[in-house]
C-alpha cells in the first residue's frame, strides 16, 4: 500500500510540474492571463505531491514496511526512532525526496511572497523555471531513483539501518536538511535571473 500511495504522490508532483511549466510558457508567450493563474494552482499541487511522498516514506520507515525497496535498504528494527526518521535522507533516493520537498516549499514561499504580483511576467517566468526544476527531480523519483518500488521481503528480515555514519549523532537530523535547503534555495535567484533575461528586465 505504501509503495503504491507514495508513487501516486510522486506522479501527482511530476504531472503538476510539467503541466504548470507548459501552461506557463503558453500563457506568457500568447498573453493569456487567465491561463497564467492556473500555473500557480499547479505549483500548489507540486507541494501536495512532495509532502505526500515524504510523509508516506516516513510512515513506511516507522512501520518497518520492508516491502518498500528504500525501507528495505535503510530501515531497521533495531535503531532509535530519531535515526529511523533521519534514514529517509541516508541514501540517494531518499535524499532526492527531501530535495524535492525543500524545492516545493521554496516554490510555495515564492508564491506567497509575491502573491500581489501574480500578473507580472517576471514572476510567471520564474515560476516556469522553478516548475521545470521540480519536474526534473520528480522525473528522477518516478524513474531511475524510484524509492517506492515494491520488493519481496526475505523471511526474518530486520533491515541494515542507514549508513553507519548516520546512526550515532543527533545532528544527522539537522545537518542534511539545512545543507539541502542551502543548495536548493539557490533555485530561487536562478529562476528570477533567467526570468529577467527572458523579459529583458
Amino acid at each position: 500500500m505504501n509503495s503504491l500511495l507514495g508513487f501516486l504522490f510522486v506522479m501527482v508532483g511530476l504531472t503538476s510540474s510539467v503541466a504548470g511549466a507548459l501552461a506557463g510558457v503558453y500563457a506568457l508567450t500568447r498573453g493569456a492571463p487567465n491561463l497564467l493563474r492556473t500555473v500557480y494552482q499547479w505549483a500548489w499541487m507540486v507541494l501536495v505531491g512532495a509532502v505526500g511522498a515524504f510523509t508516506v516514506m516516513e510512515v513506511a520507515l516507522f512501520q518497518r514496511d520492508y516491502s518498500v525497496s528504500y525501507v528495505q535498504r535503510v530501515g531497521s528494527d533495531t535503531i532509535p526512532p530519531l535515526f529511523n526518521f533521519a534514514a529517509l535522507w541516508s541514501a540517494l533516493e531518499g535524499s532526492l525526496l527531501l530535495w524535492t520537498l525543500v524545492l516545493a516549499l521554496f516554490t510555495a514561499a515564492v508564491l506567497i511572497k509575491f502573491r500581489s504580483r501574480r500578473q507580472d511576467p517576471l514572476l510567471g517566468w520564474a515560476m516556469v523555471v522553478m516548475l521545470g526544476v521540480n519536474a526534473f527531480f520528480y522525473a528522477l523519483l518516478a524513474g531511475p531513483a524510484n524509492p517506492f518500488t515494491q520488493v519481496a521481503v526475505p523471511r526474518g528480515f530486520v533491515g541494515p539501518g542507514p549508513n553507519p555514519l548516520l546512526q550515532d549523532h543527533i545532528l544527522v537530523a539537522f545537518h542534511p536538511p539545512m545543507l539541502y535547503a542551502g543548495y536548493v534555495g539557490f533555485t530561487v535567484p536562478f529562476a528570477f535571473a533567467i526570468a529577467a533575461l527572458i523579459t529583458g528586465r
